[in-house]
């Protein structure tokens, strides 16, 4: 077995640190050999499933420690995880399942109705015991007990995550086990993680930035304190209650957070331990870092960008996050970053231009989608007008991130928008796409619809789609359609009834979202 996994990880931590806590939820806890035992169980088990080398495993559950088992387990194995967020509705399953060829679910009681309602064919793994007399974690915990042996290579393909595409259905990025390991050891690095640290895994372990918490509390030795978010007032008494020292957060948390409607927010002084923030997977704005700064003053706190290609680009250095709030920052350590114009060459500062990411953390490309993989993985040679390639490798790959950005005058970097028109919306990405093609498959009372982001700054855009028919329909019948085929982050915030929908000169058939959005914005 290669050392560059997370079964390395894993197995290190168990043989120095055994007795320590690894992962802990509310009042449950569990050691590090006593992690290791249960991944071995349930490893063990899925390879008495006869699966063929590489094969997709889906994890379809709330959170839990039992999931942190299932994801290191079948990062034990030669499959492949396939993490499915549970806000995803059974329709989105269903297309992912066959999209990857999903042969195995691990799953838990309140998502296996869904799983059941797609008519999934393959093996299905409940956490607890179930009815329908499916196999459960509970039964493997009793009697498998055999030695396991760990197998895998770093160049294999460990994780497929998926995201919403430019096509609007969700394109899958291929991610190797040497990915998950590099990141988790670059993150220890900038953060300066430490291995008395207790990380708060409040992220849902859907992308690799909530994943991400699991490999780095595996790299250190620290504490995983697993939190599922619902109100403040849960979230402080987390921090407080499990002595968390590091937190990973998207800015739609903090915006909810500090939602004084819900909560009062507790005395500053409680929250002495926490010494480190993180926020990735959106913009933040003035009022977010302000109240952050207020409510943690003894946190540094880092703003990052990160990439559905690449596991991270920047990170802005908590002393400027107050100086230069709107920054990105600059490059993690090991990535070249370069903000190129339309001729290839270089921009000047100030000056909006693609950002290219050469160096580490590259993944592998898109699942089974070449023409996508090939508009963002590029050979090093789109960077000949602006590096020296005397002696390089030509088949060195960079990422085109499709994100539109400038630097400073000294070097800092700022995101100005997305090349196509994606809504970010609650750490998200979301396609006007997806939703206007449920709307014409499902509501053929309309004639036409346009959907399309406006910003606020509690969650950085929310979703409007405007549409026509032949007379207005109830709001809560169209959300009520919606809410059968779509995750509930990407239901619109706002639905707008317009006789007619203004078209695009250049073509006819084209709906002028820009139009409409000024028209919206300016009441």
């Amino acid at each position: 077995m290669s050392i560059n996994t997370v079964r390395a990880l894993l197995e290190d931590a168990a043989a120095t640190h055994g007795d320590k806590v690894a992962v802990k939820l509310n009042e449950k806890s569990i050691s590090y050999s006593e992690l290791l035992t249960r991944v071995n169980q349930v490893a063990f088990y899925l390879t008495e499933l006869n699966l063929p080398s590489g094969a997709r495993v889906g994890i379809y559950s709330d959170k839990c420690i039992e999931q942190v088992v299932a994801i290191l387990a079948v990062l034990s194995t030669d499959t492949i995880l396939v993490p499915l967020t549970k806000m995803l509705v059974a329709e989105q399953v269903e297309y992912i399942i066959n999209d990857c060829d999903i042969q195995c679910v691990i799953t838990d009681k309140l998502k296996l109705e869904n799983i059941e309602d797609v008519n999934f064919k393959g093996h299905v793994i409940s956490y607890e015991k179930t009815e329908q007399n499916i196999p459960c974690f509970e039964e493997i915990y009793k009697y498998y007990n055999k030695p396991f042996q760990c197998e895998v290579n770093s160049h294999d393909n460990a994780v497929i995550t998926y995201s919403f595409g430019l096509t609007g259905t969700p394109k899958g990025i291929v991610i190797s086990h040497r990915n998950l390991t590099d990141s988790a050891a670059v993150v220890c690095r900038y953060l300066g993680l430490q291995e008395d640290d207790v990380i708060s895994g409040l992220l849902i372990f859907n992308l690799d930035y909530g994943l991400n918490q699991i490999f780095c509390s595996l790299f250190k030795k620290a504490t995983l304190a697993l939190h599922r978010f619902i109100l403040p007032t849960d979230f402080f008494n987390h921090l407080i209650d499990d002595n968390v020292t590091v937190l990973a957060l998207m800015p739609v948390h903090i915006s909810q957070i500090f939602d004084e409607d819900l909560s009062p927010i507790p005395n500053a002084e409680l929250f002495d331990k926490l010494r480190i923030i993180t926020s990735s997977g959106g913009n933040l704005s003035a009022k977010m870092i302000k109240y952050s700064k207020r409510t943690f003053p003894q946190a540094n706190f880092y703003s990052m960008h990160g990439l559905t290609e690449a596991f991270r680009s920047t990170y802005l250095d908590p002393a400027q996050i107050q100086i230069r709030p709107d920054s990105i920052g600059k490059a993690i350590p090991d990535v070249e970053l370069y903000v190129v114009n339309e001729q290839g060459k270089e921009c000047a500062p100030r000056e909006v231009g693609e950002l290219i990411h050469r160096g580490g953390y590259i993944y592998r490309g898109y699942w089974n989608a070449p023409e996508e993989s090939k508009e963002r993985f590029k050979s090093v040679q789109i960077l000949k007008d602006v590096i020296n390639l005397e002696g390089q490798l030509n088949d060195e790959i960079v990422v085109a991130t499709g994100d539109y950005v400038y630097k400073d005058e000294e070097g800092y970097l700022y995101f100005v928008s997305r090349h196509d028109d994606m809504i970010k919306t609650r750490g998200f990405r979301v396609s006007p796409f997806e939703i206007e093609s449920v709307v014409e498959k499902n509501l053929p009372q309309i004639s036409q619809c346009a959907v399309f982001g406006i910003d606020n700054e509690q969650i950085e855009e929310e979703i409007v789609l405007v549409y026509s028919a032949p007379g207005e329909l109830s709001e809560k019948e169209i959300e009520f359609e919606l809410k059968k085929h779509l995750a509930s982050y990407m239901i619109p915030s706002r639905i707008v009834y317009k006789r007619s929908l203004p078209l695009m000169q250049s073509d006819k058939h084209s709906v002028n979202k820009e139009a409409l959005k000024r028209e919206l914005t300016a009441d």
